[in-house]
């Protein structure tokens, strides 16, 4: 699934070409994904230009003076731009045509992505309303963690993961940000020490910042905007590497279960 990195990524690929070009045309090819396409968008788009490309967690905002176009790529959704007159492949299922003669494509092969239209204020929209706080702004801090996790007995990897604590940390980077603070991601979070609490937060803050710069990991067929792979899976400690000697200590990584996602961590770095 394309994790914030991978999504902010995407969105730096696509936003110099979208901002500020005019839509000549909305392409729906099926009108199911994980909710139904908007009927008229492109009757409701159509001259408009796109002011800016922002995101909020893992959600791309496409913003017009008169509202707001908001996708998610879901479990395996790409964005990337291509000619508009480029022939539709199967799971190709919607097209922003812009008058530079080129398009925003979504590829969404399982349809668990999302193309939703809101007029009114996006931040209060159902799905990013309950939203917690981006993990790269200033209100995500160790107080405000180690608040968060107060009487939680839930392990320190769900909590991270939970997009009410805070957005867009995903399997692969809460898994590499926990090695790297040296917490055992099956702790219960309400134990976490503050400065524990800031380890982890700027443990978070870091693996994201490098994902960002390596263009997203590539687990997969992930690319970005620009049709290029990420390469932060070169930079992996302990994601995917069970029965692998840790990279710092040289104890087996060992693999475990929480929430039905895998976890990976080091026995001995990790406490």
């Amino acid at each position: 699934m394309p994790e914030l990195p991978e999504v902010e990524t995407t969105r730096r690929g696509i936003a110099p070409h979208l901002t500020g070009h005019a839509v000549t045309d909305v392409i729906a090819r099926h009108a199911q994904l994980r909710w139904p396409v908007p009927r008229g968008l492109a009757a409701k788009l159509g001259g408009c230009v796109v002011q800016a490309v922002e995101r909020r967690a893992k959600y791309l905002l496409l913003r017009f003076e008169h509202g707001t176009l908001i996708l998610h790529l879901g479990m395996s959704g790409s964005l990337r731009l291509v000619d508009a007159d480029t022939p539709a492949g199967k799971h190709e299922h919607f097209d922003l045509v812009l008058d530079s003669g080129r398009a925003l494509r979504l590829t969404d092969p399982r349809r668990f992505g999302a193309v939703l239209w809101t007029k009114d204020d996006p931040m209060q929209h159902e799905l990013l309303c309950d939203l917690g706080p981006e993990p790269l702004g200033d209100d995500f801090d160790a107080g405000y963690l180690y608040l968060a996790t107060r009487k939680r007995k839930t392990a320190i990897k769900l909590c991270i993961m939970d997009s009410k604590v805070v957005v867009g940390v995903g399997n692969i980077y809460a898994s590499e940000a926990l090695f790297r603070a040296g917490i055992h991601p099956s702790r219960a979070a309400g134990v976490l020490s503050q400065e524990r609490c800031a380890r982890l937060v700027a443990a978070i803050k870091d693996v994201l910042r490098e994902a960002i710069r390596q263009g997203g990991t590539t687990l997969r067929d992930f690319t970005g905007g620009d049709g290029k792979p990420g390469y932060f899976a070169q930079q992996l400690r302990v994601y995917g590497r069970a029965g692998e000697p840790c990279t710092a200590c040289g104890a087996t990584i060992r693999q475990v279960r929480h929430g039905q996602r895998s976890t990976y961590y080091c026995p001995r770095c990790q406490r």
